[in-house]
């Protein structure tokens, strides 16, 4: 056993403190006078440091554990070190323009970085983002479909459900209840429990009666529940969730998802400043009390002017005018010097007093620019406000406020500009007054002014811009690109270039005031400003050109074109996104000439050749589209694109032999699967559908693995009736490629048509087992279902439960379930499901379009309607359903603005709008054709 003590038992150390650590020493309480002392003295503190420092075998430490040198080098660390006095490397040094430089370019760089990450980090957000939300769903979504569920249950099986007990407390109200005790009942309560069954009824002097209690007993009235209020509050709480579905919006631009809600802070400032409150709609209380809070307030600082001003406001709203004027009154004897005071008791007076007290706050605040103002604003007579204005302006001389006013009031143009004279010799740094100067005089003395200004302001680039559009104005254009060019110059020597952002702003503003040639300069000198070869600088420039698109500058976003494919002369993708933007918002001379450079430019792209036979065909010059075509095959020999556009050109004009002939040397020069379809397409639309069944079964020969070759023999055979044939060349199809959807499709058709339903039953399950997950495949099972029975949809809506589960964010699901197989007071909630599930689905928005259609709300169903043509402009069947709504309620106007906007789109798919458009029989009809064929036939 261990003679060592424990803890407690054993001897404090030497120089031990108790207490020392945490402070608790060195103070004597009135209570406590023995114990306290004071702490070790620095004699005790050095010897106790010196002997631990002798046991570790170091130095023996002085102040506090420093030494003497450690001390003296410690008095030079750098961190105490004066920034004024420092040395070395940064002696003496004054913060200057060589300094202001360095951190604008540190600046730049840094933006730099972080702008060519930012596309990748948004990118990766979203993406990690995306994919929480999908591992983690919310509660609300998880038990969607069983809250959907119980709108089948019955009253009777609401009826049945038990109650659940609390059992987590039963124990304790059972003790509970063993110790409560019970008393006696008093007699006055059996008294009034036997009086109060009894009926005693007598009648009043004024005729009524009284009941047991003495009180008057009138007729009940019975309620009624009103079903036709509550499905009227309903549809307008959904109709409600639907707009906001509707103006959510995700970046920038506006979002048509409707699946994200936001707030925007400044509307919703300005729609609380719109609310407007009378006096009698407050209570005197609310009134009364802030009436003794403000009283409060002035006297707690009676030189305080906003109490004053709320004070008086109050009072005004309150209906007491005079108390009002009473109270600013006083304010402004207590804050003479409050401008605000002097303003807000001009406006509570009538205009004669309001003139004696703007003198009044003249004399006081002398120098107050907006109480001059107020009081030339209060004089009627021109005259008598100049007057005010030039005591002003002998008070205040360097205000341009005052001198805007002064030159406004001239009626001169002469007087005018030796005021604007006077002025800027007064205030030499004033870009506004030269400006107005310069424009007030004629162009030579106006290039005389802005020489001037820019002496006096050399940092001011609204200058420069206003003398180059003084040259464009006397159409000396040559000058123009110079004058932006010594500008950008000077800026940058000056240390005062804006950022290419800010540019494109200001060519903005100057292509908006009719100045197109100055706009073209100022992109052509600034647009490469700040960006590297390092940076993406094409992507960069054509986020900027979309974006003065989006803005209505077309202009603007012209020259970042012309700027960018003079930088990128060989981009394809920059010749095709100008010419689609002078398609849209340009002439067709323009497109012409752009897409002629183009194909000089890059000769090797077949869709600019293209592009370019299109217009001159379209413009009539049908020798010329040849001759395009012509140069087009000897830069892209054997290309099937330019092959199948010369076949085209040449059956649209009638020339069928010419036509065929094209096609077979294209099969035998650039033999692609593509050739052999179109060529089986033509012979189809000619009504040769021998020639183009001999066709299909060669192209099957060389390409087995092509789809569109076994639908089109399919088809063929189904035209003709042979039915065995038929289903062999879509089986045959659907082993070859069993990755395509159509195949499927046909052939689940075919054995329909033929009334086996069975197989088609069974074609569709292996359909969906080659392609899992496929919305167009379970669509169809849900229609075959309905198809073969339409009495009973049971059975389609387990296949639409499944379908659901497997493509949750189908639009076209969700479609085909809200019309078909929900009841009419059902499909609004379903939609407003649907939409907050499913991103962005066009055909999702044309089935709510349709269910505000239906409801006569029209303004909602054109506004859907529209929002799904910009989302998919490719879906023929939204321009389509459109179309057909404004047939019924549209203006003529409307009308064509659809179809134009349709055509200008030219969409190739949609269910109907693919059927119609590849009809034999519908071969070269034009896409207005197409759009009014397609809204006859939608149901």
């Amino acid at each position: 056993m261990s003679g060592r003590k424990d803890f407690l038992s054993q001897p404090a150390p030497e120089n031990y403190v108790a207490g020392l650590g945490r402070g608790a020493t060195g103070f004597t309480t009135r209570s406590d006078l023995g114990p306290a002392r004071e702490g070790p003295s620095e004699e005790q503190i050095k010897e106790a440091l010196a002997k631990r420092a002798a046991q570790l075998g170091n130095a023996p430490p002085t102040a506090y554990g420093v030494s003497g040198k450690e001390k003296e080098d410690d008095d030079d660390d750098e961190r105490f070190q004066d920034p004024d006095n420092e040395s070395g490397l940064f002696a003496g040094g004054n913060y200057d323009r060589d300094d202001d430089e360095a951190d604008r370019i540190y600046d730049e760089v840094d933006a730099k970085m972080d702008r060519r990450r930012k596309i990748r980090r948004e990118a990766r957000e979203k993406q990690e983002r995306e994919e929480y939300e999908r591992n983690n769903p919310k509660i609300q979504q998880q038990f969607a479909d069983l809250k959907r569920a119980l709108g089948s249950v019955t009253d009777d099986e609401w009826a049945s459900i038990p109650e659940v007990g609390d059992l987590t407390g039963k124990n304790r109200r059972n003790k509970q209840n063993l110790r409560q005790r019970f008393y006696a009942v008093p007699d006055s309560v059996l008294a009034g429990a036997r009086d109060a069954g009894q009926l005693d009824t007598t009648i009043n002097d004024d005729g009524s009666t009284d009941g047991p209690a003495g009180g008057r007993a009138d007729a009940a009235e019975g309620t009624m529940t009103n079903f036709a209020d509550i499905g009227a509050a309903r549809d307008k709480v959904l109709q409600v969730r639907l707009d906001q579905a509707a103006e959510g919006s995700a970046g920038g631009e506006a979002s048509v998802s409707g699946t994200s809600t936001s707030i925007d802070p400044k509307g919703y400032l300005t729609s609380l400043s719109k609310t407007e409150m009378k006096a009698g709609e407050i209570p005197v209380a609310d009134i009364a009390r802030a009436r003794t809070l403000l009283e409060s307030v002035i006297k707690t600082n009676m030189r305080h002017g906003p109490g004053w001003i709320a004070a008086a406001r109050l009072e005004e709203f309150a209906g007491k005018t005079v108390a009002a004027r009473n109270v600013i009154m006083r304010g402004c004897e207590y804050c003479p010097k409050s401008e605000d005071v002097w303003l807000e008791a001009i406006r509570l007076h009538d205009s004669a007093n309001a003139k004696i007290i703007a003198a009044k706050a003249i004399k006081e605040n002398s120098r107050s620019v907006r109480i001059w103002v107020e009081a030339m604003k209060l004089e009627h007579l021109p005259s008598a406000r100049k007057r005010v204005l030039r005591q002003a302006l002998d008070h205040v001389p360097q205000s341009v406020a005052l001198w805007k006013e002064a030159v406004n009031l001239e009626e001169d143009a002469a007087d005018a500009r030796l005021l604007l004279a006077k002025a800027t010799e007064i205030i030499p740094l004033s870009v506004e007054l030269w400006l107005a100067l310069a424009r007030l005089e004629t162009p030579e003395n106006a290039k005389v002014v802005l020489n001037k200004a820019g002496k006096a302001i050399p940092t001011s680039h609204e200058i420069w811009i206003a003398a180059a559009r003084l040259q464009e104005q006397t159409n000396n254009t040559k000058l123009i690109p110079k004058i932006m060019e010594r500008a950008v110059k000077m800026l940058a020597r000056e240390s005062a270039m804006l950022s290419r952002e800010q540019w494109i702003s200001e060519a903005e503003l100057c292509e908006e005031e009719g100045a197109n040639l100055t706009c073209q300069a100022i992109i052509e000198q600034t647009l490469g400003w700040g960006l590297d070869e390092d940076d993406d600088r094409k992507k960069i420039w054509q986020d900027d050109a979309k974006s003065s698109i989006a803005r209505g500058r077309y202009q603007t976003a012209r020259s970042i074109y012309a700027y960018a494919i003079r930088v990128f002369t060989n981009s394809s993708a920059l010749w095709l996104a100008a010419a689609d933007m002078e398609r849209n918002h340009g002439t067709k001379e323009s497109l012409s000439e752009l897409l002629a450079r183009s194909v000089q430019a890059c000769p090797t792209n077949e869709v600019l050749w293209m592009q370019l036979a299109r217009e001159k065909w379209s413009a009539g010059d049908i020798d010329e589209a040849r001759r395009v075509l012509g140069t087009a095959f000897q830069q892209n020999p054997n290309n099937e694109d330019i092959w199948l556009a010369a076949v085209k050109l040449e059956a649209d004009n009638g020339q069928t032999q010419q036509a065929r002939e094209l096609l077979t040397t294209a099969r035998e020069e650039a033999g692609t699967d593509r050739v052999w379809i179109k060529s089986v397409a033509f012979e189809r639309t000619q009504g040769d559908r021998e020639a183009a069944l001999d066709l299909a079964t060669q192209g099957l020969s060389l390409f087995p693995k092509c789809p569109k070759l076994y639908m089109q023999k399919g088809q063929i055979y189904e035209s003709k009736g042979m039915l065995p044939q038929a289903r062999e060349s879509y089986n045959s199809g659907t082993r070859a490629v069993p990755t395509s959807v159509p195949l499927w499709l046909l052939a689940s058709r075919l054995e329909e048509k033929a009334g086996i339903l069975v197989k088609a039953r069974s074609i569709l399950d292996r359909a969906r087992l080659a392609v899992p997950k496929n919305p167009q495949l379970w669509c169809e099972s849900v229609r075959l279902e309905l198809r073969a029975s339409p009495n009973n949809p049971s059975a389609a809506q387990q296949k639409m439960a499944q379908a659901l589960q497997e493509c949750p964010t189908s639009g076209l699901l969700w479609s085909e379930k809200i019309w078909h197989l929900e009841t009419r007071t059902q499909r609004k909630p379903r939609s407003l499901e649907a939409i907050r599930k499913v991103d962005n689905d066009p055909i999702l928005f044309v089935t709510v379009a349709r269910i505000f259609w239906g409801e006569r709300r029209l303004d909602k169903a054109a506004t859907w309607f529209a929002k799904a043509a910009v989302l998919d402009p490719d879906q023929g069947d939204t321009w389509a359903w459109w179309y057909k709504f404004l047939l019924q309620h549209g203006t003529p106007e409307k009308q064509d603005d659809v179809v134009s906007k349709c055509v200008l789109n030219e969409p190739k798919h949609g269910e109907v709008w693919q059927g119609v458009a590849k009809a034999p029989e519908n071969a070269g009809k034009s896409v207005e054709e197409v759009l009014k064929i397609v809204a006859k036939k939608l149901e």
